[in-house]
């Protein structure tokens, strides 16, 4: 989109010399004589930059500063005055001009001021877009996205949030699975009551059922007292049970029971204990492999998954990064930090196999150690910068100079990228940038099986 220029000068021949270089350079100028004329212009054609002489009989550069100012506070204005007269475009600097240059005008030096005045207004606006697109999410004020497969997922969550349904999130490890299981519960009928959450791979297998159902006194070394489980203290609420396909065998009948029966049973205890608890489950591992390799109980698996709800990777989003950048930047005390458009496309480029958790912490760093308030690509982390400086020729492997046969290289990079999406297809195939099904003929093409699989 051509960006439009106003010039305001009293003297004609330097106005049309400006207009001149200035349409060269692609722009469209609109022109004007007078302070006064020029201010008619402006609330008429609301250009995007202004550009006016301080000195003029009639209305002067500084009063068409303030009234531009007062009327768009967001215009940037620069000022043009005399060599012998800077300390006054200081002043104007001072009242809100974002720049001036002097007369006798050098062509580079106007072009690189009006250049890097144009960047920061668009920067400002893409800042104030997405701050306004942040605010108008408040039923997922934690949960940042407007790319299509997010809104796929707010979709979702709204449909099944208000019904007794369990559900098992999937996605990638930092996904963000636990704040859709809050929104989940606070989009709910069960606001009111707690959501507890719980790592099921972070407890001990041996204090795992303690840790859920509770126990009495005395049922082992150390249970000094009755100690309530998760599961009563949720009464009413929402359970999350993060990591779940790390769920011991020995403990999935129990947890079946209490999705089948809606009670609990201490450890130690005789006694059974009603409870009304709604159930969000979460694994970033492949479930289905886990209940093929019998890892996982098969009729757990579909209790759990009554509503499957699938998170996408950082990568599928990338869009959404924009807007993930200002949350994050907000977050850590600077909502006034911009990024500049080079900066997003390196984002943009690298794979975060972190996803959102590794974006916001790299984020967090980049504030507490930044040093102005636009964020240049020379502000981003090494690994990111060197991820752009090969982009598009990245040695994957290194070839024997007898040759190498394109099958048995074919079959590593698949079983490779298996591994490091813990043998999950579906990160697998996104990894690797080819559909799940293509990935799915590739392994049965050259027999590849999980290790955890029974044989």
């Amino acid at each position: 989109m051509t960006k439009r220029i106003l010039v305001i000068d009293d003297d004609n021949s330097f106005r049309r010399v400006l207009e001149y270089n200035l349409q060269e350079e692609g722009y469209e100028v609109l022109s004007a004589s007078s302070g006064e004329d020029g201010l008619v212009l402006f609330e008429e054609q609301h250009p995007e930059l202004v550009i006016t002489d301080m000195k003029m009989s009639g209305i002067s550069g500084f009063d068409v500063l303030k009234a531009v100012k007062k009327q768009s506070p967001d215009t940037l204005v620069i000022i043009i005055t005399a060599f012998g007269a800077v300390d006054k475009a200081v002043k104007a600097m001072k009242l809100g001009a974002y720049d001036y240059v002097t007369k006798p005008m050098n062509r580079d030096e106007l072009k690189l001021v009006v250049q890097k005045a144009l960047q920061l207004s668009n920067l400002s606006t893409e800042n104030k877009d997405l701050k306004q697109r942040l605010e108008n999410r408040d039923e997922f004020k934690n949960i940042i996205g407007i790319s299509e497969a997010m809104t796929e997922v707010f979709s979702l969550v709204r449909k099944v949030a208000d019904t007794e349904a369990t559900i098992l999130i999937t996605g990638e490890s930092g996904t963000g699975k636990e704040l859709v299981a809050r929104a989940i519960h606070e989009q709910s009928s069960r606001r009111g009551s707690r959501f507890i959450a719980i790592n099921c791979a972070a407890i001990p297998g041996n204090l795992l059922e303690s840790e859920l159902f509770g126990h009495v006194k005395g049922a082992f070394t150390g249970a000094i007292r009755d100690q309530q489980g998760k599961f009563q203290q949720a009464d009413g609420g929402t359970i999350f049970l993060d990591e779940v396909c790390d769920l011991p065998l020995e403990m999935q009948p129990k947890l079946l029971r209490v999705l089948q029966e809606k009670e609990v049973e201490q450890v130690g205890g005789a006694i059974t204990q009603k409870i009304d608890v709604r159930i969000v489950a979460a694994t970033n591992l492949d479930i289905e492999d886990a209940v093929a390799a019998g890892r996982f109980r098969e009729d757990l698996y579909y209790r759990l998954s009554v509503i499957p709800l699938h998170l996408p990777s950082l990568r599928e989003r990338q869009e959404d990064i924009p807007l993930l950048l200002r949350h994050f930047a907000a977050k850590a005390g600077c909502p006034h930090v911009v990024f500049a458009k080079e900066t997003l496309e390196a984002l943009r480029a690298y794979p975060w196999p972190g996803n959102v958790r590794e974006l916001e912490n790299m984020v967090t760093r980049m504030m507490i150690l930044r040093e102005k308030d636009i964020i240049g690509i020379d502000d981003l982390p090494k690994k990111i910068l060197m991820q752009q400086k090969h982009e598009g020729q990245t040695v994957v492997v290194d070839l024997p100079p007898e040759g190498y046969s394109l099958e048995q290289l074919e079959r590593e990079i698949v079983t490779k990228a298996l591994e490091q999406n813990n043998w999950n297809k579906s990160a697998a195939a996104t990894f690797l940038k080819i559909p799940r099904h293509v990935l799915l003929y590739r392994l049965e093409k050259y027999g590849i099986v999980s290790p955890f699989k029974k044989q």
